[in-house]
Parts: C-alpha cells; sequence; structure tokens
C-alpha cells in the first residue's frame, strides 16, 4: 500500500511538472501550419479603406501576422476580436496585423471595423487576386511572417488569437533576429 501511494504520489508531481502543452509546442497547441520548405512571403500591395495603399513592404524588419476574412462570413468575425487584443498587445514590439477583406463590395467594410473598433490596417482584395496567390482556400485564413519576410506559419479557419499559446508563437517571432 505504502508503494502504491509513493508511485501514486510520483506520477502527480511528474504530471504537475510537465509543461503544458503551449509550452512545449505553441505551434501543435493553435493547430497551426509550419511550410514545408522555407519560402518568402509574396509582396503585395492592395488599397484600403482610407483610399492608401497597405503594402506588405511597408512592415519589413516586424513580425507580420497576414489574415484573409470577409464580413459575411462568421468565423471571421468571431476571431476579429482576439486579434485586435494580440494586435494592442504586441505592436510597440514589433507585430503588424494586416487584414484583408475579400468582400466582394468594399462598402460593408468601414462599419464592421467601426463597430468592431479594429485598430490594425485593412486591405480590399475584392477579386481576391492576392488572397490566390498566397493560396487561400477557406476563410479565415492567416500567415505569419517573420522579420526575414519568410512564412513561418498559417492558419486555416478562427483560432483564439489572445491565448498563452498564441503569445509564445508571437514572442518566439519577435525574439528572432
Amino acid at each position: 500500500m505504502v508503494r502504491a501511494v509513493a508511485v501514486l504520489v510520483a506520477l502527480v508531481a511528474a504530471l504537475g511538472a510537465a509543461a503544458p502543452l503551449w509550452a512545449q509546442d505553441p505551434l501543435k497547441a493553435l493547430d497551426l501550419i509550419k511550410p514545408a520548405r522555407v519560402q518568402p512571403a509574396k509582396d503585395f500591395s492592395v488599397p484600403s479603406p482610407d483610399g492608401k495603399q497597405v503594402k506588405l513592404a511597408d512592415y519589413r524588419g516586424k513580425v507580420v501576422f497576414l489574415n484573409f476574412w470577409a464580413t459575411w462570413c462568421p468565423p471571421c468575425r468571431e476571431e476579429m476580436p482576439a486579434m485586435e487584443r494580440l494586435y494592442q498587445l504586441y505592436r510597440d514590439k514589433g507585430l503588424a496585423v494586416v487584414a484583408v477583406s475579400v468582400d466582394a463590395d468594399a462598402v460593408a467594410v468601414p462599419p464592421f471595423l467601426k463597430k468592431n473598433s479594429l485598430t490594425f490596417p485593412i486591405g480590399y482584395d475584392p477579386k481576391m487576386a492576392l488572397a490566390d496567390r498566397y493560396g487561400v482556400r477557406a476563410l479565415p485564413s492567416s500567415f505569419l511572417i517573420d522579420k526575414k519576410g519568410t512564412l513561418a506559419a498559417l492558419a486555416i479557419g478562427p483560432r483564439a488569437w489572445d491565448t498563452k499559446p498564441a503569445h509564445a508563437v508571437i514572442e518566439s517571432l519577435l525574439k528572432q533576429k
């Protein structure tokens, strides 16, 4: 009996000492896909709601969170507030969040942005030309781009971007030279 208790205590101690999954592999915890080979992110320039251009080149040296979404897409709308919180937490540390709307009618986008208090840059891709270049087949789709402009990971479908695993992934990318 004493031996069984000792084994149980040792097992509980071992389990308690184990790092949570997100600390072991945050990419796996978020179900992110790591590209099979090193590849640069495809450069782009798309119009924004204010009539200017959103250009990937403007974010060189930063970690870029590139998201493709639409106002009519429920999972897209679901993840946007978490993206905003992630942006607010890390924007001064080198994270850029860029969300590219594939709405066919851009008139729906500004009210959505205002209603949800979204402050990160937004671009328009109504004909999905940029989405096609990135191989987007589902919405939302997100691409993490490291400081060197290389694709680091991608997510197909919504994620909880304001969680410890997401923070661990972003912090890891921000620490890279």
